[in-house]
């Protein structure tokens, strides 16, 4: 029965607006990866403190919880306290990181740092190996 009822609130969809009014010690709930976990009963517990959840409380935390770079420990807790998923209308846009994808501007960086990296390493080894042969 109990894995049922899982099952049940692994599956619940929740509007972002539901989220916001669970900001507070009665009832926090935050919003990592578009997924909503309710952290009321792991305020004491939480490790860096209850105002660190408190803090994000009603809101989406994905942010705040990848810069500090939780374990894979705490995500697996994390998971414990899953009460559902963010109706796919009130998803979060999650940056991607920024690669550089033109032919040229990688030409450009390349070329430049292929020549002026050496340059400058080779005047700084000429200047100092000039001042030990004067002395």
């Amino acid at each position: 029965m109990a894995e049922q009822q899982t099952e049940q609130t692994e599956k619940r969809i929740i509007r972002y607006e539901e989220v916001k009014q669970h900001n507070s010690i009665k009832s926090a709930w935050n919003v990592i990866h578009n997924k909503v976990y309710d952290v009321t009963k792991f305020l004491e517990d939480h490790p860096g403190g209850e105002e660190v959840l408190l803090e994000q409380a009603g809101k989406n935390a994905t942010e705040a919880f990848e810069d500090v770079g939780h374990s894979s420990d705490a995500r697996s807790l994390a998971e414990e306290h899953l009460i559902g998923e963010l109706h796919p209308d009130d998803h979060f846009q999650e940056e991607q990181p920024q690669f550089v994808t033109t032919h040229e501007s990688m030409a450009e960086t390349s070329s430049w740092s292929n020549w002026v990296i050496p340059a400058i390493v080779a005047l700084a080894v000429a200047l100092v190996y000039r001042y030990y042969i004067s002395n």
